[in-house]
């Protein structure tokens, strides 16, 4: 017996391990199942979707399409009727309504033929004028010789742009100068920038300047304001200077440099107005770059004014002040 037992013991675990994977895989199966028979209702709900999004599409295409048929209806309906009532307005006002072969009717007004579309569908080679209708058009306006023909627009060159380059800037010599009659401030100079006759300059220089140091004094000035009267004596240029409240120092040109002398700042070619508009406010614009800088050159924006080949400007002193 008790071998038997013994032999018997291992069959019964075996069959129980069997039994347990069995019963296992079962619920494996059944887990299986369910989840095939949830994915199968999903993938069902999913094509009822599509299909519904289809026919939805599908009938919004189809509305669409209706509404912009009924809307061009509409449009050439708008159309006709007011090409209509651009007929009945001018057959009221007398002008002749005549037919055209191509299906328009020409309206003349003011000696002014206007073509009117008689069908909304008409194609854009249909809109072009007609070479000879052009030219007979021409023809009945002219009502004989001496008919000018029109002169076409001239069309302005572009204004340069405002910067030092519209500022006459040259180089002169006071020759006389003398306290004006009629103003205790003012000096009345006679300049010679190199032209057939000197210029008359007045200056507010008397507080600054003695009157002895002014004659054969070699100046910058600028030459294109346009001329004014200063207690009745018209000045025709401006002197030139360094400032500030306190001190005021005529700049002083390059050694070597003689009267007539052009002034230039580099990267601003020369392109002076004949006169300056005060209108424009040319000079106003580019007095705040015009400076010394620490060098005690005479500088707009920050490029120092000079007579090629002889040097640059300077101020006597003043640093890193206005010019004007």
């Amino acid at each position: 017996m008790p071998i038997l037992a013994k032999n018997i013991l291992p069959v019964c675990v075996r069959l129980n391990n069997l039994l347990t994977s069995s019963m296992a895989s079962a619920n494996v199966i059944k887990r299986l199942e369910s989840k095939a028979s949830a994915a199968e209702q999903i993938i069902a709900g999913l094509k009822r979707e599509v299909d519904q999004l289809k026919k939805g599409t599908k009938e919004t295409y189809i509305n669409q399409t209706d509404v912009l048929s009924l809307e061009n209806q509409l449009l050439r309906g708008e159309i006709e009727r007011y090409k209509n009532e651009l007929v009945r307005l001018e057959m009221n006002r007398g002008v002749k309504q005549i037919p055209q072969a191509n299906g328009r009717c020409s309206v003349k007004i003011d000696s002014k033929d206007i073509s009117v579309v008689e069908t909304a569908a008409s194609t854009a080679n249909e809109n072009k004028p007609d070479a000879k209708a052009i030219k007979g058009k021409k023809a009945s306006k002219e009502k004989g010789p001496g008919v000018k023909k029109p002169i076409a627009p001239t069309v302005e060159s572009q204004e340069p742009p405002i910067d030092v380059g519209r500022l006459d800037f040259r180089i002169g010599r006071i020759v006389n100068a003398k306290k004006h009659p009629d103003a205790d401030t003012l000096y009345v100079e006679e300049v010679d920038v190199g032209e057939e006759k000197n210029r008359t300059v007045v200056s507010g220089l008397v507080k600054y300047v003695p009157l002895e140091e002014l004659n054969n004094k070699m100046v910058v000035l600028l030459c294109n304001l346009k001329p004014s009267k200063m207690r009745g004596v018209t000045s025709e240029a401006m002197v030139m200077c360094a400032s500030t409240p306190d001190k005021v120092e005529i700049l002083v040109p390059p050694l070597g440099a003689v009267p007539g002398d052009l002034v230039h700042v580099d990267g601003y070619p020369r392109a002076p107005d004949n006169i300056l508009n005060s209108k424009k406010k040319i000079f106003e614009t580019c007095a705040p770059d015009l400076m010394t800088d620490n060098e005690r050159q005479a500088v707009y924006k920050g490029l120092p004014l000079h007579v090629p080949g002889k040097g640059t400007v300077v101020a006597p002193t003043l640093t890193c002040v206005q010019v004007k």
